[in-house]
């Protein structure tokens, strides 16, 4: 007859918390998964009939990330999803920047009196270029290509 000592049973019970412990930890911090980033507008299949209606140019397929009315002038809009921001300096003119700090990489949080600024560390941005209004950052936004268009204004 096996006998169960005091031991083996601790043993076993630290064990079993220790599993518990390190698979509780293991999906903390899991970087981003394919299933959670936005997917792009999906193409027409090659057996889906084409349109006899010939294309205008400069059309864009891609789907437009805002109205030029919800841009308001002087200001901008962060679209978190897409890791843009979009800001109007003046009337009619549109720029697009990275929403992504070059500090310590933090999504930035909003647009307000003429800056982009990022909430983790205060660095702050120009809406007209992109560049360090307000350190720590050192480095300016990088500036992405857009296409405003009947009203719309989308990634280039």
């Amino acid at each position: 007859m096996t006998e169960t000592t005091r031991r083996a049973v601790m043993f076993g019970a630290g064990g079993a918390g220790l599993a518990a412990v390190l698979t509780a930890c293991a999906s903390y911090g899991v970087p981003t998964t394919q299933a959670e980033v936005e997917q792009p507008a999906q193409e027409p299949s090659s057996d889906a009939p084409e349109s006899d209606a010939p294309k205008k140019q400069g059309e864009s397929k891609a789907k437009a990330l805002a109205d030029t009315s919800d841009i308001p002038e002087g200001g901008g809009k962060v679209f978190e999803n897409q890791k843009i921001v979009v800001t109007q300096p003046t009337a009619g003119e549109f720029k697009a920047f990275s929403a992504v700090c070059t500090h310590q990489g933090c999504t930035v949080a909003g647009v307000s009196n003429k800056t982009i600024n990022c909430p983790c560390h205060g660095s702050k941005f120009s809406i007209a270029d992109g560049s360090v209004a307000a350190g720590p950052a050192g480095s300016p936004l990088e500036e992405k290509p857009i296409n405003v268009d009947g009203g719309k204004i989308r990634l280039a």
